[in-house]
């Protein structure tokens, strides 16, 4: 199989995968909104940052240098399991011993035994994260969706009965657990690679060489993507965090499913062209334009059908989170923007640059946070605005430079399409707000209607002008 033809697969794949799973997850957190309280939500908001620092440590960066190592062997990934397995252990008995520590922090005497329990699953993932990483090398997405979603839907169910029953915050803990032990399972069984009783200090000492820089780009990535939630559920109440949470997950949805997809196929793509900086150039920008062309529309729709949304799917309860949502889908299209920039330097095997723009980047947060903790809620939201497009500059100039697509090249591959999203938004608003807010009665009629109208408006100006990555599309999937 060629290699465009194994991308291909690979994306096909990836994206079932990923739809699959967030169809899957949707309906649940759906469910669960409804059963549980929006307090509950927020304390597992509370528990975000640690459970990010532990996944981080637990991996150390290993499993992305076998992916893009050119032919890891038995000793490469055995050396790499028996790693991850010491330090997942290590890592839940720092968490075991620090969970009153954090319980205090916040004052939620609960915490204690939900963090002992919940770091369970850093074990249990441990012992089948170099398969994981062994299928995403060899892009074998199509069994990867196969362990998957019926680990999503196992664990689904037990949190639904849970919820029904008055666990509830349990609910999300135990669900969370029931998913990494019925996917850690099959990819132990079914992967067809188990550990050989080998360990190799000359492998090891290669990839931490690799990987303790991502490690430590991790754990600032770590502590920072969730330092909104430390914030929020230190200074604030846990329902407040939890409408914060939901208003994220949910912004997630489409992020996740477009960017990570592609995320997953990427990495492993950019590893094997890492020394053609023609193609590599080339692949990035089909890509990126592809990413913005669609996420940037469902973004901004999203955002104008917010409160009908919430209402229809999560009740009213769920209303305050729908400003915070608005807010997050802006920030939602930078993301994959962001996250690609930073693929480049790791497939070029510059780590330690990519440690560098995290300590900066963290610094802007740190100082930014500050300031803006007196204006509330609010002030972090409209902080992570800015520090998205600030961050988006910073990433694509290095990057840029190392495959020679500047910033301006960028930007202008992709400012025509964020526009068109914006002008589109407009109208599907006006419609909203002025025709359908007053003419239909049911929230989720007004929803398709801005929904199917935006997107068939975007679509047909955007053949119309010929944008590239429609243009690419098509050729894409109706090419014989």
């Amino acid at each position: 199989m060629s290699l465009k033809q194994k991308t291909l697969s690979g994306l096909i794949w990836t994206f079932s995968q990923q739809f699959g799973v967030q169809f899957i997850n949707f309906i649940v957190s759906i469910v669960l909104a409804r059963l549980l309280m929006p307090s509950d939500f927020g304390l597992i908001g509370m528990l975000a940052v640690f459970i990010s620092i532990g996944t981080t440590l637990m991996d150390s960066g290993l499993t992305s240098s076998l992916i893009r190592t050119t032919e890891p062997d038995q000793k490469d990934y055995s050396t790499v399991f028996f790693i991850n397995l010491i330090g997942s252990v290590v890592v839940c008995l720092i968490l075991f011993f620090c969970a009153p520590l954090i319980a205090s922090f916040y004052d939620q005497e609960i915490l204690t035994s939900l963090i002992r329990v919940y770091t369970l699953s850093f074990i249990i993932n441990a012992f089948a994260g170099v398969q994981k990483a062994k299928l995403t090398k060899e892009m074998n997405f199509k069994m990867q969706m196969t362990i998957q979603i019926p680990s999503i839907i196992c664990g689904g169910l037990l949190g639904v009965a849970m919820a029904y029953m008055g666990y509830g915050v349990w609910s999300l803990v135990w669900m969370n657990i029931c998913q990494s032990f019925i996917a850690s399972a099959q990819l132990w069984v079914r992967s067809g690679w188990a550990p050989s009783f080998v360990f190799d200090m000359e492998r090891l000492k290669y990839h931490f060489n690799f990987g303790y820089k991502l490690t430590l780009s991790g754990l600032l990535n770590s502590i920072f993507n969730n330092a909104y939630k430390l914030v929020i559920g230190k200074y604030f109440s846990a329902a407040q965090l939890g409408y914060y949470t939901r208003a994220d997950s949910l912004k997630q949805l489409p992020v996740q499913n477009i960017s990570t997809a592609l995320n997953k196929v990427t990495y492993p793509l950019f590893s094997s062209i890492q020394d053609d900086e023609v193609k590599l150039k080339a692949a990035y920008r089909r890509l990126m334009q592809q990413i913005i062309f669609w996420l940037a529309p469902a973004m901004i729709v999203l955002a104008v059908v917010a409160e009908p949304l919430f209402r229809f799917l999560l009740g009213e309860k769920w209303l305050p989170a729908v400003p915070f949502f608005q807010i997050l889908c802006v920030v939602g299209i930078m993301y994959p923007l962001n996250s690609y920039n930073l693929n480049i330097l790791k497939v070029k095997g510059r780590s330690d640059l990519f440690l560098r723009l995290e300590v900066i980047k963290k610094v802007f947060i740190t100082v930014g946070i500050i300031v803006s903790v007196p204006f509330g809620i609010y002030g972090l939201l409209y902080f992570q605005l800015i520090f998205s497009i600030v961050a988006f500059f910073i990433n694509s100039w290095y990057s840029g430079r190392m495959i020679n697509y500047t910033v301006s090249e960028q930007l202008k591959d992709i400012v025509p399409e964020m526009m068109l999203a914006v002008l589109v938004g407009a109208v599907g608003w006006g419609l909203d707000t002025y025709l359908f807010a007053y003419a239909l009665p049911y929230d989720v009629v007004r929803v398709i209607l801005v929904g199917v109208i935006s997107f068939v408006l975007y679509l047909g100006v955007s053949y119309m002008s010929k944008m590239p990555a429609i243009l690419d599309f098509r050729q894409l999937v109706f090419k014989k």
